[in-house]
């Protein structure tokens, strides 16, 4: 048990440097994010151009090692919380976004089970073009059945999480519009 004490004294330099190596490990994870995804998280401009900066260094020599430090040093006035939850939502690591993932796994066996399934989800997202998923149906349908690669089983999985995907970015920009 700590005592009063150790509770109010400032943190050792062990616990600094150990920090600083956390903020710098995420700062590294940044740089490896393709750029598509690296727009999705908000970050301080200065941070992001660091950032752009060192993706853009081919070499990985002392410059890059000295611009890595530079995004480190920066990552000290951000609050770490918001992106270490962006990567991990992007790794799927999220609770929430597990949860999701298996949700759509359920509902795309349950369409290959019964066909009236197909139907609930137009009815659920009146933009999805249900012939393209129709013919998925089928076409998943006849993998399975000759032992074929899942190439259909994937992209109806990759059609309903992008379709779930933006019916969720409607309805928090709507929540957003209503604030």
């Amino acid at each position: 048990m700590k005592t009063l004490d150790e509770a109010t004294a400032p943190p050792s330099k062990t616990q600094r440097k150990r920090a600083m190596e956390e903020l710098q490990a995420l700062g590294e994870d940044l740089v490896t994010l393709a750029a598509e995804r690296l727009k999705k998280i908000d970050l301080p401009e200065e941070l992001r151009a660091a950032v752009d900066q060192v993706q853009r260094m081919t070499r990985h020599d002392d410059a890059r090692r000295r611009q890595m430090q530079y995004v480190g040093r920066l990552m000290r006035d951000v609050d770490p919380a918001p992106i270490r939850a962006a990567l991990a939502a992007m790794r799927g690591e999220s609770l929430e976004e597990t949860a999701r993932l298996h949700r759509i796994e359920r509902r795309r066996a349950d369409l290959l089970a019964d066909e009236k399934v197909l139907y609930e989800i137009a009815n659920a997202y009146p933009s999805l073009d249900l012939q393209h998923l129709r013919s998925l149906r089928r076409a998943a349908l006849l993998e399975q059945e000759r032992s074929k690669p899942p190439r259909s089983y994937r992209a109806i999985f990759q059609l309903l999480k992008d379709v779930e995907g933006s019916a969720a970015r409607v309805a928090d920009d709507d929540r957003h519009d209503e604030q």
